[in-house]
C-alpha cells in the first residue's frame, strides 16, 4: 500500500480521560511518501472551556470554536478520507487515544494503535538520546517553520510530511533500512550484466600504472 495519512490534532488539554477534547484535527494524504495535494482539515467545538495554557500554544478560543461543528457531525468525512490507510503521527498514543475517546462519543470502531506509525518512536531510533520534538526534527532538517507562530493541526501535520519523508531516508530512501524501517523502492532498474572483472591486475595494467606513477613528483603510491 502506497496510500498514507499524516495526521494531527489540537486538544483543549493533555489528558482526554478527564474530559479533555480535541479541537481541530489535521490530515495530509501521501502518496508513496510524498504529498498529494489532498488534505482534511476541521475546526472542532468541544463543548467545554479552553484553558489559558492551551489557548497559548494554538490560539483557538472557546468563543472561536462554538461557531465551528462537533467531531460527531464531522466523523463520517474524516473516516471517508482516512479510509484504511497507515496512519502517520508524532506521538501517535496521544492522538490515537483523543480520536478513539471521540470515536467512542459517537459509537464508531476505534483505530488500533497497531495502524498507526510513530514518527517519534522512528526519530529515537536514528537519533538516539537527541531531542525527537516536531521543532527539533524540522530543525535537524532545515525545514522552514518561520511561517508557523502557533500550533495548528493542518500545519504540524504538512510540517510532519516533511519531517517524516527525511526520516525514512528523504532522497535516498535505502538509507532508512539502517534504521529497519521498512521503505518501498519500487521496480530496480536493470542494464546489461557485465562480466565480473578479477580482483588481481594483469601484469599490462601493472606496467601501464606503473609507468604513470613515474611521471608524478612524490607519489604516494611509492610508499
Amino acid at each position: 500500500m502506497t496510500r498514507e495519512i499524516i495526521l494531527d490534532t489540537e486538544t483543549t488539554g493533555l489528558d482526554h480521560s478527564t474530559g479533555d477534547r480535541i479541537v481541530e484535527i489535521g490530515c495530509v494524504e501521501l502518496d508513496h511518501h510524498r504529498p498529494t495535494g489532498r488534505t482534511f482539515q476541521r475546526y472542532l467545538n468541544p463543548d467545554r472551556d479552553m484553558p489559558a495554557g492551551a489557548v497559548a500554544v494554538h490560539g483557538l478560543t472557546r468563543e472561536f470554536l462554538s461557531r465551528h461543528p462537533r467531531f460527531a457531525q464531522v466523523v463520517d468525512d474524516f473516516l471517508t478520507f482516512i479510509g484504511d490507510a497507515p496512519l502517520v503521527i508524532h506521538n501517535a498514543e496521544f492522538d490515537v487515544g483523543f480520536i478513539n475517546a471521540e470515536l467512542t462519543r459517537a459509537g464508531r470502531p476505534l483505530i488500533l494503535i497497531e495502524r498507526a506509525v510513530d514518527t517519534v518512536t522512528i526519530a529515537r531510533r536514528r537519533f538516539p538520546g537527541a531531542p525527537a520534538s516536531l521543532d527539533a526534527l524540522c530543525r535537524r532538517f532545515a525545514i522552514d517553520v518561520s511561517q508557523r507562530t502557533l500550533h495548528g493541526a493542518l500545519k504540524d501535520a504538512d510540517l510532519l510530511a516533511k519531517v517524516y519523508f527525511e526520516l525514512i531516508g528523504g532522497r535516498e530512501p535505502t538509507l532508512a533500512l539502517a534504521a529497519g524501517i521498512q521503505v518501498s523502492l519500487g521496480p530496480v532498474a536493470t542494464g546489461p550484466v557485465r562480466p565480473k572483472r578479477p580482483h588481481a591486475p594483469t601484469p599490462a595494467e601493472i606496467e601501464a600504472h606503473t609507468r604513470f606513477v613515474d611521471k608524478l613528483k612524490n607519489p604516494i603510491w611509492r610508499g
